[in-house]
């Protein structure tokens, strides 16, 4: 049995936050920013199967936006899975086993647990969440979601 506590400890979180915000120094088009994101996460970690953004294009209307893995939904309602309840409480969704989450959407059979986090605009405006998914149960950490809960706030919100 693995000890969930070393899970995040995978993650060298200080480096991959530098690398990060190196790479996006300077740039204000979130459609980059996402795109860099997405993929310095996916290959940070080999807990992360799918990593990506639901861009936030209507109200109440998520699309899929930068990623990295296979396939992703193309649209989910705010009203409809992980991602949604992300978009629509505006909190943290940290799901150990995603088929006990009521209306889970399933656009990989291959995930078992996930992690979604609200991203936010230097107005406090939604504009995405970040959903990243693991084909192992139970694989995400409330570190995890801590850090990259300010990593977000500092590459989307402008606090640099």
């Amino acid at each position: 049995m693995r000890d969930m506590e070393n899970l995040s400890e995978l993650v060298d979180y200080p480096a991959l936050r530098a690398r990060i915000l190196a790479l996006t120094e300077g740039e204000d088009d979130e459609i980059a920013l996402m795109a860099t994101v997405a993929c310095e996460l996916h290959n940070s970690d080999p807990r992360f199967d799918w990593t990506g953004f639901y861009r936030v294009v209507a109200p109440g209307l998520l699309k899929i936006g930068p990623y990295q893995g296979g396939h992703g939904c193309l649209v989910i309602p705010f009203d409809r899975g992980v991602c949604g309840a992300c978009a629509r409480t505006g909190d943290a969704q940290l799901v150990p086993d995603v088929n006990a989450f009521p209306g889970h959407i399933a656009c990989a059979s291959s995930t078992r647990s996930e992690l979604v986090l609200p991203v936010h605009d230097a107005t406090g405006a939604l504009i995405a969440v970040l959903d990243i998914d693991s084909n192992q149960p139970d694989a995400f950490t409330e570190r995890d979601a801590t850090e990259l809960t300010r990593l977000l706030a500092e590459v989307f919100g402008c606090s640099r």
